[in-house]
């Protein structure tokens, strides 16, 4: 019956401070994990970025591919181009002793020598000239560059897919804070409403006592006060609860209110620290974005000495359309061939890039080696926490058993006039402190597991944790 009343006010409460219309649907973590995996904007730009890292992938495969260009112009010259004997006699060695030749043909036809030069002249272009043809080129060997590009797009695209990894830990991270706090939120105003009710027939009794004489106005007063306080402190709990359950909807990003059901827990035993260590070393997404980056630049070193070495390629030209005229005439309709470009001299500064990209992978190393101490020292810290939180949940076990008894026992003292309200108070207060710290002892424990987890790559083990060797957390 106290769950229900319990999550009605969650419910009425929150909805208070959501839009009118929505309502309230129970969730579990594994639910409430899969829709931050698919409503997340971060993680859809991340998976996006994963995406455009492959199509470049496939965009410098295709560079090893020959190119076939359609290319068509229209070129308009001055004047047409023009071939007369005399000019071609003149670019001859002994053209100049060939010039009798237009006399003798003149006067056998009656004609100047000047007519017949015209006469013979041909028309190579004309002034309007159109062209139209296919040009095939093959690189068939590039000092290795088109392979390290694509080497380096392939490193990019597995750092995408790190750093989609690295924010997908991240967010469950921050799902586990919001959701197991909204949790920790409804067993505090549990416990504030347990306190309240507690006082409230505390506060009863003082007043049936003080008016048969039993006690003095000063006990009921004391009981009076600390019951005015108990229903402060489970309002501010209620507030607490609702921002606490309107963050988790916004994270999971849900049109309704998210109600969790699954609760704190504890484990009887953890697996041991040194497995948590070296699935971190080998499972941590960040280490392989380092990786990814030192292979970026170790193929900008393949990249840059290839710059060294000659280039050798293939090339064609099918003419499909020229004009009609000698020059068209005499050009070929197709050729084909292989070329070398052999690079003597660059201003561009190869051997200094080549510096530059073994310094960079020397850089990597060090961070690498850097990140792995990071990572163990984080997983020693959080470990160890995790272990505190577990000692700290048993051992508050017995203070837990003490409180209850304690309360029952001041309350029978007390309403045979052994005992003072104060005491009452006081034990009711205890006891309220204790199964709080037992719920922060167990929300501390959840988070240094889920960080575990996280970091070492075994999110989805968390299900298995909650479900196994978990201890009752009934009380």
């Amino acid at each position: 019956m106290k769950s229900i009343i319990l999550a009605a006010i969650l419910i009425s409460g929150c909805l208070l401070i959501l839009p009118s219309g929505v309502w309230a649907v129970d969730i579990t973590f594994s639910e409430a994990w899969h829709m931050l995996l698919q409503n997340n904007e971060g993680l859809a730009a991340e998976r996006a970025g994963v995406e455009r890292a492959g199509h470049l992938v496939e965009a410098n495969n295709g560079r090893s591919y020959p190119t076939l260009d359609l290319s068509g112009s229209y070129t308009r010259l001055d004047k047409p181009v023009t071939l007369s004997p005399s000019e071609l006699l003149g670019s001859m060695p002994a053209g100049d002793g060939l010039e009798h030749v237009f006399s003798e043909i003149g006067n056998l036809f009656g004609i100047p020598a000047g007519a017949v030069d015209q006469a013979l002249t041909s028309t190579l272009m004309d002034d309007d000239v159109w062209h139209a043809g296919l040009q095939a080129l093959w690189p068939l060997y590039t000092g290795g560059k088109i392979g390290a590009a694509v080497d380096i797009a392939t490193a990019q695209q597995q750092e995408a897919e790190f750093r989609l990894r690295m924010q997908e830990q991240v967010k469950f991270e921050e799902l586990a804070k919001y959701y197991f706090g909204v949790v920790l939120a409804q067993r505090v105003l549990e416990t504030r409403t347990e306190v309240a009710d507690g006082l409230a027939e505390h506060l009863d009794h003082a007043v049936k006592l003080e008016e048969q004489g039993q006690i003095a106005q000063v006990e009921r007063l004391q009981a009076e006060a600390s019951f005015d306080r108990s229903r402060v402190a489970r309002l501010k709990a209620q507030r607490d609860l609702e921002i606490a359950s309107l963050a988790l909807a916004r994270i999971v990003m849900a049109d309704t209110l998210v109600v969790p059901i699954s609760g704190l827990f504890t484990n009887t035993q953890l697996p041991s620290e040194q497995s948590f260590v070296d699935s971190t070393l080998i499972q941590y997404p960040g280490l392989g974005v380092l990786d990814a980056k030192r292979a970026q630049a170790n193929g900008l070193i393949d990249v840059n000495q290839g710059g060294y070495y000659p280039q050798v390629f293939a090339f064609g030209n099918l003419t499909l359309y020229e004009d009609d005229n000698l020059v068209g005439a005499m050009s070929p309709n197709w050729l084909v061939g292989l070329g070398v470009k052999i690079p003597l001299i660059s201003p561009g500064g190869r051997k200094d890039r080549v510096s530059a990209a073994r310094s960079a992978v020397v850089q990597v190393d060090h961070l690498r080696k850097q990140a792995e101490r990071d990572l163990q020292l984080l997983v020693e810290k959080t470990y160890r926490e995790a272990r505190q939180s577990l000692e700290e949940y048993e051992g508050l076990g017995t203070s837990l058993a003490l409180a209850q008894e304690n309360v029952r026992l001041r309350e029978i003292a007390f309403s045979q006039g052994l005992s003072t309200s104060l005491d009452v108070i006081d034990g009711q207060l205890f006891l309220a402190g204790v199964k709080t710290q037992r719920w922060l002892a167990a929300y501390r424990y959840v988070l240094s597991l889920a960080r575990l987890l996280a970091v070492s790559g075994g999110q989805d083990d968390f299900i298995s944790f909650q479900n196994s060797n978990s201890i009752g957390m009934g009380s």
